[in-house]
């Protein structure tokens, strides 16, 4: 999959699917799917978003919207700044972008989809822009579940109030982290259960502080997990971290992104009064995430390895 920054000079015809893509929830994924089943005519698939800093908190890391684009067949994925774009009009995006841009031949949005300066057009006006110019586009309906449509709002909620497995039922698949192992105090390891360390980047939507089953991702298998998101008050932290316990494994991963799944939430964070029951509860969250983690099998959709 090429990605770039940039609006491109694209010379073969695409599928695009336009939209803010920030989850990849099962909306976003209906309109990827039909720009897919587009592109299967000899089209390219293109999925267009942008980037705006500071318009939401973000759902899902890009590497993992990276690796879920490639494994579902898109060939070109555009991100241009918000700024580059939005002072175009209606008419002037479908020409300079869709046309110009991306030749676009099959354009696919979702019913809410909003463009133009101002956000003035939207999928009813893209459709008769489009078609004016010979394209053919069209809308996704809202997709619902427990109805309701989905949308990255009702999941960024779930998400802060620690229901994960509400929000991957939305998502499609469990919630994911996808951040740089670092080095902590390392007092889990002192403990015997040391941890995956992983601050919050800026901008990343945070869940409910507390103890939750999970899976991580590592060698290319999912590994029974318990991580604990919050500041730690047994023994306090500045910050905001999560804190990943895989009670069978052992490596060395500081550098190094790993996925993390967090499946159900398990309890609040807590304040022990010593180390030693804090080491006690940590390996009874550890048995407990496993019979949880085994009972939800999800159908995880992430990144393959290369080569695979």
């Amino acid at each position: 999959m090429v990605i770039t920054g940039e609006l491109p000079n694209q010379t073969e015809n695409t599928a695009v699917a336009l939209g803010c893509f920030d989850g990849l929830h099962l909306g976003h994924m209906a309109v990827i799917d039909r720009a897919l089943a587009a592109a299967s005519d000899g089209l390219l698939a293109c999925v267009f978003t942008f980037t705006k800093p500071g318009l939401e908190e973000e759902l899902m890391p890009f590497s993992i919207m990276e690796g879920l684009l490639v494994q579902k067949g898109v060939g070109l994925l555009v991100r241009p700044k918000f700024e580059s774009i939005r002072h175009m009009t209606p008419p002037e995006f479908v020409d300079r972008v869709l046309i110009e841009s991306l030749h676009a031949k099959r354009v696919v949005c979702g019913y809410n989809y909003r463009f133009g300066r101002n956000a003035g057009g939207n999928a009813s006006t893209l459709v008769r822009l489009c078609e004016e110019r010979g394209i053919a586009a069209s809308i996704i309906p809202p997709i619902e579940v427990d109805g309701a449509p989905v949308s990255s709002t009702r999941i960024r909620a779930l998400v802060r109030e620690g229901k994960m497995e509400e929000a991957a039922r939305l998502l499609g698949r469990p919630f994911v982290i996808d951040f740089e192992v670092v080095r902590g105090q390392q007092l889990g390891r002192l403990m015997g259960t040391p941890t995956l360390n992983q601050s919050v980047p800026k901008g990343f939507v945070q869940p409910k502080f507390g103890v939750y089953a999970s899976l991580a991702r590592i060698e290319g298998g999912y590994w029974p997990a318990v991580t604990n998101f919050g500041v730690r008050p047994t023994v306090g932290a500045p910050a905001p971290l999560y804190e990943t316990w895989i009670p069978h494994y052992e490596g060395d991963l500081y550098g190094e992104k790993v996925p993390v799944c967090l499946l159900s939430f398990m309890r609040p964070e807590q304040k022990f009064d010593s180390i030693d029951l804090l080491r006690t509860r940590i390996h009874l969250d550890g048995v407990e995430a496993g019979k949880i983690a085994r009972r939800l099998k999800p159908a995880l959709v992430l990144e393959e390895e290369k080569g695979q």
